[in-house]
This record gives C-alpha cells, sequence and structure tokens, in this order.
C-alpha cells in the first residue's frame, strides 16, 4: 500500500488533504514538519498530521505528491499536531485555520514567499536570521495636500499620524490591511516620511528585577501547593480548581507549583486575561524564576516573538506566560498549566477560530499528563460544577494573605433614594463623593469603576426623542470629547467631539441635527468613563485623576498608568473593567462601583454571574495589605442577588443560588449549546437561511424524542452590525453526543447555503450577543 500523508493548508475548509509521500522522503515525513504541495494550481506550504501506508481514499481522483520538505525535524511538537486536531474537530473550524494560531508570523510570512516567488527550499532551509531588531516608523510632514488625491486608508492614516505624531507601519496594517501601500503613497506626495529605528526592547525585560526569595506559605496555601505537588509527582494529570478570595495569595501557589515542575525537568504554561497590562505579575515571575521566561503579548515584535517560540521549541525556556493564544506554545513536555482568573470571558476566542482556551488547557493536559490548575476569586459555574461531578478538585484559598488583611468593607447606595453629593453630578452620590474626600485628604488611593466608556453613551433628540445610530449596526453611536487618536480629522478633534461606533470603529463629527426631525435639539444621554473622569476633576480639582479603558490606554500606556498608580502619582483612578484584572495595589483603600446595573441589565443567561464577578473582582482591589478597605457599589436594584452577594462577599452562596436557577432554566452548566451565527447584507436572504437551517436540524431526529432543542432562529440582539443582518439558532442538549450529530448536520447544510451568506458555528458560546 502507498504511503500517503494527510496535510493541513491554510485554506477555510474543515479537512486535511491526501497526498502521496515520494520515496526519497519516506523516512523523513513525520507529523509536525512543513511540506510544500500542490494545491490547485499553485504552491502552498501546508503541516503534515499524519502519515501511514493505506489505499487511496475512493473520492481522490487523482493523487499528488509532496512537493518539498521544509524541515529536517518537526516544527511543532507531535503531542501539540495531536492536541490541534483534537481542537479543530471539537470546534468545526478549518484545521488549516487551527494551525495559524500555532505558527508565528514569521513562519507563515516565509510561507506566503514560497507560493508567491517559488523560493528556494534549500536556502530557505539554511536561513539563520528572521531579521533584525528595526522597526520602520511613520511620521507626518508639515505639507499639505494640494492634489486631492488621498482618500480611503490614505486620508484615515494621515490624520491618525497627525493626531499622534508617528507610528510603526507594523502597527499600522493592524488596523489597516492596505497600510504600505497607503504609506507609500502619502511619501510619493510628500505628505508623511518614514525612517527606520532601533525596536524597542520587551517592556516587560526593559529593568532589572531583582531575585526574591520563596515568603512562607499559609496553612492554606500550603496545603494548595501541597496536593498540586504531589498530583505532579504521580504524573498522571490532574485537574485543580483553586478557589481563593481576591488577595488570597493564589500566585504564590502558582510559583510554587511551577517550582516543582522545572525541578521535575518539564515545562509550564501561564495563561492570563491581559498580560499586556500586568507587568507586575510577570515582575514577580521574574524575581522567582529569572529571565528565562517566554512572556507573549500583543505589543512584542514579530521577530522577537518568533525567537521566544523558537526557544520554546527547542526546549531552552520551559515557561511560557501570555493571554490564550499562549495555549499553542511549542513547550515541550508539558508538566503544569495554569490559567489565573479562569472565569474570564476572555479566554473565549469570538472570531475566526472560536475556541475556549480554558477548556482547551484542561484538554491539553489531559493528554499529556499535564496537571491543570485553573484559579479565581469567582469561579465560573461550569468549573464549580465540574468539582460537584469529581472532574476536577477544589483547592480553597479563604482568607487574604497578607498578615492582617480583611476584606473591604462594602456599602450599597439605593440610587433611587439617595441623591448626589454636593458636586450636584446624577452619578456621585452623597456616600460616594463623602468617601472620594475622606481617601483624598488620607493620602491614599481610589478606584472609581463604570464598564462604558466615551463621554456619552448615545446622543438623543430632545424634539422627537430619536437616538442617534450607526447607519452600518443597529447599536446607538458614542460621544467621545477626547481620547486615544482616531481616524478622525483634526477640525472635528478641535470642534470638542465626536461620534462612534464600538463595534464597527465608524467615526463622524457630532451631528448639529437630528437625522431623524433635522431638529437642532440633540442632548448628551447617559454616562461614561470620559464623562465621569469630567466630573471628578470638576468636583476634587486638586486631585490627580487618570483614566483606564481602551480609548486612552493600550499596552504600554496602560503599563505605564499602571506604573504610575504603583508610584502613588495618582490619586484617583477611573477606569473599564481593565482595572479590575489582577493588580495589587496596597494604597487603594477605596473601590466604586458607579452603575452595578449596566452588566446586570444585558439580555444573556450569564448576565447576573458576569455582574456578581465583576463587583467581586473590581472590589477585591480595595484593602490587599494592612490599610482596611472600603467599597461603594451604586445600584438601583439594591436587592438584586448580584448585588447582595457581592456587598455580603458571599461568593457561595451566589453560585449555590445561580446553579439552582441554571438547573431549573436547563442552561449551561447543565445542558450544552451550539450557537449557529447566520448573516448576511440582504435581511430575507439572512432569516431564510436561518430557518432552513433549522428546519433541517429538526427534520434530521424525526420519530424520536427530540435529544436536542433547536430554538430559533430569532435575530440576535445586535440584530444588524457591520451593515450585515445577523440571525442565529440555538441547538441545546444534556449530552454532547447528541447535540454533536446535530451540529454536523447543520454543518453540511450550511456549507450549501449561498455564498452571499455567511455563517459560523460557536460551540460552547460565550457571548449571546
Amino acid at each position: 500500500m502507498p504511503l500517503l500523508a494527510d496535510v493541513a493548508v491554510p485554506v477555510p475548509l474543515a479537512q486535511a488533504f491526501t497526498y502521496a509521500v515520494p520515496d526519497a522522503l519516506a523516512d523523513r515525513v513525520v507529523p509536525g514538519v512543513r511540506v510544500l504541495c500542490g494545491f490547485g494550481k499553485r504552491q502552498t506550504l501546508g503541516v503534515v498530521l499524519t502519515v501511514s501506508n493505506r489505499e487511496v481514499p475512493p473520492h481522490i481522483k487523482r493523487l499528488r505528491p509532496i512537493g518539498a520538505l521544509l524541515d529536517s525535524e518537526p516544527i511543532l511538537p507531535q503531542e501539540l499536531v495531536r492536541f490541534l486536531l483534537e481542537l479543530s474537530s471539537y470546534y468545526f473550524a478549518p484545521i488549516g485555520e487551527v494551525l495559524r494560531l500555532a505558527l508565528p508570523a514569521v513562519e507563515r510570512g516565509k510561507a506566503r514567499a514560497l507560493e508567491a516567488d517559488g523560493a528556494d527550499i534549500s536556502a530557505l532551509q539554511k536561513q539563520k536570521q528572521i531579521g533584525g531588531r528595526s522597526v520602520q516608523v511613520v511620521r507626518p510632514t508639515s505639507a499639505v495636500d494640494e492634489s486631492g488625491k488621498v482618500r480611503g486608508q490614505a486620508a484615515a492614516i494621515l490624520a491618525l499620524l497627525r493626531a499622534s505624531g508617528e507610528a510603526p507601519i507594523a502597527h499600522l496594517e493592524k488596523s489597516f490591511g492596505n497600510a504600505r501601500a497607503a504609506v507609500k503613497k502619502l511619501t510619493t506626495l510628500g505628505l508623511v516620511e518614514t525612517r527606520t529605528q532601533e525596536a524597542e526592547r520587551d517592556p516587560f525585560f526593559s529593568d532589572p528585577v531583582p531575585r526574591d526569595t520563596p515568603p512562607e506559605l499559609t496553612t492554606a496555601q500550603q496545603a494548595a501547593a501541597a496536593a498540586i505537588t504531589s498530583a505532579l509527582s504521580e504524573k498522571k494529570g490532574a485537574g485543580f480548581l483553586l478557589f481563593g478570595v481576591t488577595g488570597s495569595g493564589k500566585t504564590e501557589v502558582y510559583l510554587s507549583a511551577i517550582s516543582t515542575c522545572l525541578d521535575q525537568g518539564r515545562g509550564a504554561l501561564v495563561m492570563v486575561p491581559e498580560i499586556a497590562l500586568t507587568p507586575q505579575l510577570v515582575g514577580r515571575f521574574r524575581a522567582r524564576f529569572g529571565d528565562g521566561l517566554a512572556v507573549l503579548h500583543s505589543a512584542l515584535g514579530e521577530a522577537d516573538r518568533f525567537a521566544m517560540w523558537q526557544s520554546l521549541r527547542r526546549g531552552e525556556v520551559k515557561v511560557a506566560i501570555g493571554a490564550r493564544s499562549v495555549l499553542f506554545a511549542p513547550l515541550l513536555d508539558p508538566g503544569l498549566i495554569i490559567v489565573d482568573e479562569e472565569h474570564d470571558s476572555s479566554f473565549k476566542q469570538e472570531e475566526g477560530v472560536r475556541y475556549h482556551a480554558r477548556d482547551m488547557a484542561l484538554l491539553r493536559a489531559h493528554r499529556t499528563g499535564a496537571v491543570c490548575v485553573l484559579g479565581s476569586a469567582t469561579p465560573s459555574l461550569e468549573s464549580v460544577q465540574l468539582t460537584k461531578t469529581g472532574k476536577l478538585t477544589e483547592l480553597s484559598l479563604p482568607d487574604r494573605a497578607y498578615g492582617g488583611a480583611t476584606l473591604p468593607k462594602v456599602e450599597v447606595v439605593n440610587l433611587r433614594t439617595v441623591g448626589p453629593g454636593p458636586a450636584g453630578h446624577p452619578m456621585l452620590s452623597l456616600p460616594l463623593e463623602r468617601a472620594l474626600e475622606k481617601t483624598l485628604k488620607a493620602g491614599e488611593q481610589s478606584i472609581v469603576f463604570l464598564n462604558r466608556r466615551g463621554f456619552a453613551p448615545s446622543v438623543i433628540c430632545g424634539s422627537c426623542g430619536a437616538i442617534e445610530t450607526c447607519k452600518a449596526c443597529s447599536v446607538a453611536l458614542t460621544y467621545h470629547k477626547r481620547g486615544k487618536a482616531q481616524e478622525v480629522d483634526l477640525f472635528t478633534r478641535a470642534q470638542g467631539g465626536w461620534v462612534e461606533c464600538h463595534y464597527c470603529d465608524f467615526h463622524a463629527p457630532l451631528p448639529e441635527v437630528c437625522s431623524g426631525c433635522q431638529a437642532p435639539a440633540l442632548m448628551l444621554e447617559g454616562l461614561g468613563t470620559e464623562r465621569l473622569e469630567s466630573a471628578l476633576r470638576e468636583t476634587f480639582p486638586s486631585a490627580r485623576i487618570e483614566r483606564l479603558d481602551r480609548d486612552v490606554a493600550d499596552g504600554k500606556k496602560g503599563q505605564a498608568i499602571m506604573a504610575r498608580m504603583h508610584a502613588h502619582e495618582i490619586d484617583i483612578l477611573v477606569g473599564t473593567q481593565m482595572v479590575t484584572k489582577g493588580h495589587d495595589l496596597p494604597n487603594v483603600t477605596l473601590v466604586a462601583a458607579v452603575n452595578a446595573d449596566a452588566a446586570l441589565s444585558l439580555p444573556d443567561f450569564r448576565a447576573a454571574e458576569r455582574g456578581f464577578q465583576l463587583l467581586v473582582q473590581v472590589a477585591g482591589r480595595a484593602g490587599r495589605h494592612e490599610k482596611p478597605g472600603q467599597v461603594i457599589i451604586q445600584t438601583r436594584q439594591p436587592l438584586h442577588t448580584s448585588v447582595q452577594c457581592a456587598a455580603s462577599h458571599d461568593v457561595r452562596g451566589f453560585l449555590a443560588r445561580e446553579l439552582v436557577d441554571r438547573r431549573e432554566v436547563g442552561y449551561p452548566p447543565f445542558s450544552r449549546l451550539v450557537l449557529l451565527r447566520i448573516d448576511a447584507v440582504d435581511e430575507d436572504l439572512a432569516r431564510d437561511s436561518a430557518a432552513h437551517i433549522a428546519r433541517m436540524v429538526e427534520q434530521s431526529q424525526p420519530g424520536q424524542e427530540h435529544l436536542v432543542h433547536v430554538l430559533g432562529p430569532s435575530a440576535a440582539p445586535i440584530a444588524r452590525l457591520r451593515g450585515r443582518y445577523r440571525f442565529r439558532v440555538m441547538l441545546r442538549a444534556k449530552e454532547r453526543g447528541p447535540l454533536r450529530k446535530a451540529t454536523q448536520v447543520a454543518a453540511q447544510w450550511m456549507a450549501e447555503l449561498p455564498n452571499a451568506v455567511r455563517a459560523v458555528i460557536d460551540v460552547d458560546p460565550v457571548s449571546m450577543l
């Protein structure tokens, strides 16, 4: 029988493709190596998944041979290749797209060069350099466009540069697909100039960090660390839920477990929700283990990212830290996988391959005999239920680790009965204003939390009541007064603001009249972080106030703001949920949630759980050291279970109640969900396509008790997004097997839909919008 190889190629198709292995390559083509093979009329680069002697499948009319072998050894460990295959199958994701998650962009760039230029294979194999440590930066000149030729992306880039000063071309490419061509055009017109400069060093390693000595663990920490150490020693694989209150010292347990893992000669992966905003965490890891870490984050240059990837693949580095994509690091012999803040929704990817990094961390650990530790002060209901069924072992940290530190006192302010303070701002209640005054006088710091960015969440007509909405999305436009450099012309910025869609990034000057009745009666409605910051500056003019949200701080800017917060150069920090993610600030004694109701009112069965988690996590920033903390929760629903349990620090009570409610309505973790997302520019076409898929799934299980409930089709809560009408069909079942069969039926029919319809399978959905 012939020797055949199944090869994944970078195309959005659900299958791998079978090729014949030439005799000359028979002993060198193994899973994980890259090969050059014919695909259609071109040559493409693929990764070998499996190799075996077998009959040629009958559906293959012409078997093509592998053209060339690029690697002398697998570029991906076989363990990782098998894991990627399972992930692809579970999420109904094209294996070629899944492999993109594991291969760095430098390697994908080599593939594109091969496909386009037919590059010499031997030269590629000998290549040792991956590019210098320099970057191209573009900045605007003082010239004025008199040609009238600057339009589209070129105009947007020019406006962005004039607002921000300069930017690396590589960063522009993340927002503008045609950035290089646009910059070339602007350079020709004399409107911008480019220069080459040395790339900045990775900010996580820019300053030396002295090595530390492991502290003495508390009794609870010792018990947790001992349980993980025992599991590591057995090398059979195990799963733990490290359930500890905020400030209980979960990180110290992680460090202890990693140390044990390294002593055994195995590697560790550490996954966090927002690596770019947690340099303090990386600093603690460097202090314990030195600089022999791979820190994977969005601000890392491709050359540095590739160097880290190579060091992991060669076994030179055994600890990798990062956001969800660190799951795919080519770590040799992983022994420990840690998912910090496992409840965080950012672990679910919402575009492309819609995988959940927490769930896949459990799978990868299980397949490699590694230990997986999920940590949280507010664990997800799914993880809690796994402890009840014996699939995870709970480890408890019931008290704060710092000597004498206690959980903060929480005050619930009912906005229906309590009025504003002396400043008169409706969202700065009298208790909140007084608490901020007291904290400022004591020389301590405050965090004021509002999970809504912008100045005003909506612009409403005082005459007809119409709300200004995005022309491409069924959402209100948010008014921004100032913030990050956007693709808005400088005249608009000078006039004092613009409206923006937070979903499709549409920007425009603030309208002068209502788009409905044309009356000049537009009013700003609601409260965003920008408006809250402005109100606080008016109320406390001598206070040092800063804002942390996506409009003003991302990546290095966010790190700089948090560094100033640690250095006590900020008195009051206003922010969205970015301020809730793992920060340990000893001088923060007051935390305020300005509007707790916003998260509780979303059309999502997880709204109560997420609202509760946000309140507990943001409250957990207060009083983490010797100074006692205070938390103020402002709400119009003071009796809501989420608010009541957060105020009493009753996490277990909330989880118990919510589990009862979920069981009654048959939602996860007591059922499995698949969301079929269908959208099209034509509303009727999208609706009819969704109805057709729902009908086909229903008809696939006739004459028997329906093990899979088909709900829908229904319009999505955000019914129109980026000019496309959106409909959903939800499949729900108690068991995974029947649900998978129904999803396979849906996938078959979705493949037959017209090209004008986009259909996506979302297994275990997190966002219901």
